[in-house]
């Protein structure tokens, strides 16, 4: 049997996939609202001294900032950064703008953050053919309406489109074609294949695999023999080969929010003080999404960098905001005293699902 005789979807109708990646989103906004930074590498979140970078312009990119970098890093590698307060609720606002341009064109949007989404426009509600035409007017407009940019990639399939919108970064688009895909994949570092992080990319070379082609070259059960339930996702995205659908209104697996302290904390009553706004933030994500979750995990971050996290799961869905707090503030109090100061405090809601949706009857456990 030939390979296209096993290939998943072989005979499947070829879909029209877009994924749509604003340009340095967070930092394009600061700098869209306020003239004295731009042409100036900014790095959103964080300070000089403590933190991490939530979003980098283009200009501090060029110096190898980039983000979840620790903000002290990113001064050391661009002594000129303006480090610039994040308004999420700005860019929940622009999103929503962005996503309703989306929806002009499909109903099947499935977002991943608040600057990028697959569309699927297989068929699209105004009837234009081709699926980079639809790039381009959503692109346009988003640059009419908000004045920002943003890349598009245009393929058969989801693995190829987010490849393809990182290739004419910023403000372009690619399209990679049915006939392109497999041979765009084979030259690809593994390092660049989304879903493989560092330490993945780090087996697979030591393993031999270093391009799409060394990974195509293996067997599936080779694949499956070393990367378990991923081996196989891995063996047919390097033949080109992806099936997931898009998602439209994806429930996220999990929300949280988290803050970097100007001071490091010990005292209970101080750190329950800060854990106060974050519990309000998640909180007021899960009323916005109309979603409900059964697992409360705390993170702890201690002034030498250490991470510990610490998870509480109930029976029912969490029902309301001081249930968060008590459950958050619950995990706290067991690791008094703590051991060493505090950095860093952040919250998480997960097993998420719909409010309404029936529940499963499991789970009480810490």
């Amino acid at each position: 049997m030939s390979e296209s005789d096993t290939m998943p979807g072989a005979a499947a109708a070829v879909r029209k996939i877009i994924h749509i990646d604003m340009d340095a989103f967070y930092a394009s906004v600061e700098q869209r609202d306020n003239p004295e930074l731009r042409g100036k590498p900014v790095a959103v979140g964080g300070s000089a001294e403590r933190g991490v970078v939530a979003a980098a312009s283009y200009e501090a990119r060029r110096f190898g900032v980039r983000s979840a970098m620790p903000s002290v890093t990113a001064k050391r590698q661009c002594p000129d950064l303006i480090f610039v307060r994040p308004r999420f609720e700005v860019y929940k606002a622009i999103s929503r703008q962005i996503r309703d341009i989306f929806a002009e064109h499909t109903p099947v949007i499935e977002p991943l953050s608040l600057d990028e989404a697959y569309l699927d426009v297989t068929e699209n509600l105004q009837g234009i053919p081709l699926a980079r035409d639809i790039a381009l007017k959503i692109r346009a407009k988003i640059k009419a309406e908000t004045g920002l940019t943003a890349s598009a990639g245009i393929s058969y399939n989801k693995f190829l489109a987010k490849l393809a919108s990182d290739h004419r970064k910023p403000n372009g688009q690619f399209v990679i074609s049915p006939e392109m895909g497999p041979a765009f994949v084979e030259t690809l570092p593994v390092g660049k294949f989304h879903g493989i992080g560092p330490a993945t990319a780090a087996k697979m070379n030591a393993l031999g695999l270093f391009t799409g082609r060394d990974i195509r070259n293996q067997s599936l059960e080779f694949m499956n023999a070393n990367f378990g339930k991923s081996g196989a996702y891995y063996y047919w995205i390097s033949r080109g080969v992806d099936e997931r659908p898009v998602r439209a209104n994806r429930i996220r697996k999990s929300v949280g929010a988290e803050n970097t302290f100007s001071t490091d904390l010990d005292a209970f009553d101080a750190l329950v003080a800060e854990l106060r706004p974050l519990v309000d933030k998640v909180w007021r994500h899960c009323e916005a999404a109309g979603n409900r979750g059964r697992t409360v995990t705390l993170k702890i971050k201690f002034a030498d960098f250490e991470i510990i996290t610490r998870s509480r799961s109930v029976a029912a869905a969490v029902a309301g905001r001081d249930d968060l707090e008590r459950l958050a503030c619950g995990l706290l109090e067991a690791e008094m005293p703590l051991p060493k100061r505090v950095r860093l405090l952040g919250v998480s809601l997960s097993s998420l699902h719909a409010a309404g949706e029936s529940e499963p009857q499991l789970t009480l456990g810490i």
